[in-house]
């Protein structure tokens, strides 16, 4: 059997794991708000309309924020036809998802459902068709406590007190030319320092996102980073990175080891910001806001359906349906995040419900757990305190896009004599036995130990099957002499708690 081994010592840290590092994303698109997050119909809805079973999924997942309104919503959407009475709501055209928007759930009712779940709010700006005024309209709205029309309206709307939302996207994606206002990065990087400034006048302590590349794989990827940030980077705190990963061309070895990419693109994005930073003389550091990622299938989206020339309210769109490779996928790439939380300040999977999301839901229907749902949830309630340099010893597999890469990847975090290992096996056929020398960490007890892996590597949940691919207690963990041993099957994610 092939073997690998990792090195834990507790002296050699990353940085402290950022709570932000387990965000999501809700946009208006498909069905993520409307008989997602929010059906007032259904048999769980509160008196906000909110599905209370899918809150009860969002704080299991253990989201700690979540963006919003967009996403490509964000660059048409004007934010004043989702506040006030239900009533007086306007409907619009939906450009971006060619939709039928109703504006029946909007800031308002967005800052109700995170209190209710307990997440921090994310608000994103439209610097597409909008600009500076439209933005500093939505931040007195949403932040000034009362005595000016727009804090004086929230309150008449019902919240007297300020929604103090303090972290704050400047717009989306507007690199890419499928944005509504689509903008050069000269442009779009004194847009976003303009409204920067205004909006810190106001509220100095805001903590500000510019736009980053829509994905590595941009022409002007690296030269927007650097254009944008030569423009902004003494106003705004993170630039944002967006990827996506899916097997599109039946190469699933290349697919495992995704992680690889993005390890690569948070290297070269904070490589671009620092040589800015050198460039300004500035003494400031800019983060990254990782604030869309997961697994998507692009055109092979399943579960999308209706007339796509048809203006329709919450039609299906990329309802994608993740099986047990995607899940190991997910808990690779949060490997990846957390082994750069040095430089990555937020995270948020995209999306919540329904739209490529962890969590499914059928109108008048029951909510369940994608397969994803569960490395989610499971290294957002493991991982605290420091998160440790691993050294790592592996077998390798060959991979079309990426060349050699290891078959074992591995992450741990420690916190006050507790220890989390979060390990994937992307090899597609060899089972691997991992040691783990632990000595250096006190540990003596393995505690919880729970494994992902299949004997269908595309087998999935469903509403009728809701646990088909579910965590499984792992077996022949041993720990002796401060060594840890355990056996990885083929395409698999595994999570230890020790203490």
């Amino acid at each position: 059997m092939p073997s690998a081994s990792l090195i834990l010592d507790p002296s050699f840290t990353v940085a402290p794991v950022n709570r932000r590092t387990f965000g999501t994303f809700v946009e208006h698109m498909g069905r993520c708000v409307y008989t997602g997050i929010y059906e007032p119909g259904h048999a769980t809805a509160d008196e906000d309309g909110f599905r209370k079973d899918v809150l009860e999924l969002t704080r299991e997942l253990g989201v700690s924020l979540v963006r919003y309104p967009g996403g490509n919503f964000v660059s048409g959407y004007r934010w004043e036809d989702g506040v006030g009475p239900r009533a007086d709501r306007p409907r619009r055209l939906e450009l971006a998802w060619h939709s039928i928007e109703t504006n029946q759930f909007g800031l308002d009712e967005f800052v109700r459902w995170c209190a209710k779940a307990g997440v921090e709010p994310m608000m994103a700006i439209n610097l597409g068709t909008r600009g500076v005024q439209e933005a500093l309209d939505l931040q007195e709205y949403a932040n000034h406590p009362s005595g000016t029309a727009l804090s004086d309206l929230r309150a008449e709307h019902g919240a007297a007190s300020p929604y103090g939302i303090k972290l704050w996207c400047l717009g989306n994606e507007l690199d890419g030319p499928w944005q509504i206002g689509h903008k050069t990065a000269s442009e779009y990087g004194r847009i976003a320092a303009e409204t920067a400034r205004a909006m810190r006048m106001v509220e100095p302590d805001l903590e500000l996102v510019a736009c980053g590349s829509s994905g590595s794989g941009m022409p002007t990827f690296g030269t927007w980073e650097r254009e944008v940030l030569r423009e902004c980077y003494d106003v705004v705190d993170h630039i944002s990175c967006h990827a996506y990963y899916g097997d599109d061309k039946d190469d699933p070895a290349s697919f495992l080891a995704s992680a690889v990419d993005m390890d690569r693109f948070i290297d070269a994005v904070v490589a671009s910001a620092d040589a800015v930073g050198a460039e300004l003389k500035s003494s400031r550091r800019i983060d990254i806001s990782f604030d869309e990622w997961n697994v998507w299938y692009g055109d092979r989206s399943r579960r999308t359906d209706g007339d796509p020339d048809a203006w329709e309210v919450a039609p299906r769109r990329i309802e994608d349906e993740y099986n047990l490779t995607d899940a190991v996928v997910v808990g690779n790439l949060l490997i990846s995040l957390l082994r750069h939380s040095d430089r990555v300040a937020v995270a948020c999977l995209a999306q919540l419900a329904n739209v490529i999301a962890p969590i499914m839901t059928e109108p008048n229907g029951p909510a369940w757990r994608q397969p994803t749902f569960h490395p989610f949830a499971i290294t957002s309630r493991l991982a605290a305190g420091q998160v440790l340099r691993v050294q790592t010893t592996s077998p390798t597999i060959s991979t079309e896009k990426f060349g050699e890469v290891e078959a074992v990847d591995a992450v741990a975090t420690y916190d006050d004599g507790k220890l989390a290992v979060f390990l994937v096996n992307r090899s597609l056929d060899q089972t691997i036995e991992v040691s783990v020398d632990v000595s250096r960490t006190g540990v003596t007890t393995v505690q919880e130990a729970l494994t992902m892996a299949d004997d269908d590597r595309l087998a999935v949940n469903s509403a009728t099957q809701p646990d088909r691919v579910v965590p499984r207690e792992t077996e022949g963990v041993r720990l002796e002499n401060g060594k840890l041993t355990i056996s990885l099957p083929p395409i698999s994610w595994t999570a230890l708690a020790l203490a």
